[in-house]
């Protein structure tokens, strides 16, 4: 069954048009109280959110739909989704809810859901609440007098969370001597992530840290990394550090102002677990995005490289069904089910600066674990979605640089999971060659599939 409302990563959209209406929102909500309640006990389910102001208006509406159904609320407020799967299975709720579009602008707003053991929610799940919802099955399942709901504030959920991380890090080691440029994109981890590393003894250098409910990711955060470039050249900081809207992700700058992506951050963390004999059957899980030249450091150092689809929900089922603890995605999400259930921005932060701080070696020199080949990427806005493989013009371009690439690099185009975008990727050896073709396999979408090429 195709899904109607569920995308790659919960359900997402502009605030206040479909599917993201207070209306959607409140059967979602139904929804999930339904199918999570299994007793005649007291069930409970966490919400938390970033900072949009759109939130507001969605949390009230969850919660609305889940008391409707006779199950209590935990109101979190902001705090990052890994955050919220922490304290849903800290505090034994039985499912957990977070309002946030990620890296998107403050206009989006997602709807997106963990189980009682932290986990996001396999497809069947998802595919189960929509025909909940569309079915109308549980428009009479209405709990009336002591049965309703009840909705409480949990107030010290961000110092839980505080503390949860700085376990997260090896104890006989600390911050103190370090630099570091942090910018939170004016989103959730606004309170959580500066305490953590100042707590832990850095000297921070904050950015992003006052959300207004519209400046969400705007032009700052772990899309824009200029902003920690620069400021790590001028405050001479050891390195930069930049978050996500929901803090799930995490971009590094070098000490010289220098992007390190996911790629080479999942290399640096598998080569300190591989020395440690730390990583799972020595193996990292990436995505179909991750660059070849994660796959050949990685086999250098005598591990491996599982694949899998784009989206770090597919990367954890596949470490949880090959028993894998390390996962990642180059935009910078990074699992580490060691510690946490999903991606955490900070967990993976944390795990960068203690190989830093027990091997005295900058973030640059790490770095040069691995060679990247050229990657190009380019985004093809469409009105709607249609196969590209059914137009012949646009299947030949592409068979075309597929068939020059061969043994060399690649072609990987897909459409993205939260957007209605095209991306085209093509790796190979030669930057402007690859940069050539991806324009070509773009000019012959905006053409034939009524694309609009952006950047």
């Amino acid at each position: 069954m195709k899904k109607r409302l569920f995308g790659t990563d919960g359900v997402r959209g502009v605030a206040n048009n479909y599917p993201m209406t207070t209306e959607i929102a409140m059967q979602l909500g139904r929804a999930v109280a339904y199918v999570f309640k299994n007793g005649h006990r007291r069930h409970r389910i966490v919400i938390g959110k970033d900072t949009r102001l759109s939130g507001y208006m969605i949390e009230n509406a969850l919660a609305s739909g889940i008391c409707s159904m006779g199950v209590d609320v935990l109101l979190v407020g902001p705090l990052p989704t890994p955050g919220i799967a922490f304290i849903t299975t800290s505090m034994r709720a039985d499912a957990g809810v977070v309002i946030s579009a990620s890296h998107n602008p403050y206009q989006d707003n997602g709807i997106k859901f963990f189980s009682a053991d932290g986990f996001k929610l396999p497809d069947e799940t998802e595919l189960r609440i929509e025909e909940l919802i569309f079915s109308n099955q549980i428009e009479s399942l209405r709990p009336v007098a002591s049965e309703v709901g009840k909705a409480f504030r949990i107030d010290d959920a961000c110092g839980r969370y505080v503390v949860f991380l700085k376990h997260c890090f090896p104890r006989e080691l600390d911050l103190m001597g370090l630099k570091i440029v942090l910018d939170c994109a004016n989103g959730a981890a606004y309170k959580a992530a500066p305490a953590v590393l100042a707590e832990l003894g850095a000297e921070v250098i904050p950015m992003g840290v006052s959300p207004n409910g519209v400046n969400i990711n705007a032009g700052c955060g772990s899309l824009h990394p200029a902003g920690i470039a620069a400021a790590v050249r001028e405050h001479g900081a050891h390195l930069g550090m930049a978050l996500d809207g929901d803090a799930d992700r995490v971009i590094f700058v070098d000490e010289n102002g220098r992007e390190v992506d996911g790629d080479h951050i999942m290399a640096i963390c598998a080569r300190d677990m591989l020395q440690r004999g730390k990583l799972a059957h020595n193996t990292l899980v990436a995505t179909v995005m991750s660059n070849m030249g994660l796959d050949l450091a990685v086999q250098e150092m005598g591990g491996r490289v599982v694949k899998t689809a784009v989206g770090d929900r597919y990367v954890v089922e596949e470490m949880r069904r090959g028993g894998y603890n390390l996962g990642g995605e180059q935009s910078g999400h990074m699992i580490f089910l060691d510690h946490n259930t999903t991606g955490d921005g900070m967990i993976a932060a944390l795990q960068v600066l203690a190989i830093m701080q027990r091997s005295g070696r900058t973030l640059s020199e790490l770095a040069g674990v691995m060679t990247a080949l050229p990657q190009v990427l380019v985004n093809v806005r469409v009105a709607r979605r249609q196969d590209w493989r059914q137009v012949p013009e646009v299947a030949q371009v592409i068979a075309a640089a597929e068939a020059e690439l061969a043994g060399s690099g690649r072609v990987l185009i897909r459409y993205s999971g939260t957007e209605p975008l095209l991306r085209i990727m093509l790796e190979g050896r030669e930057e402007g060659r690859i940069t050539a073709l991806a324009e070509e396999i773009a000019g012959a979408m905006e053409h034939h599939l009524g694309g609009r090429k952006e950047g």
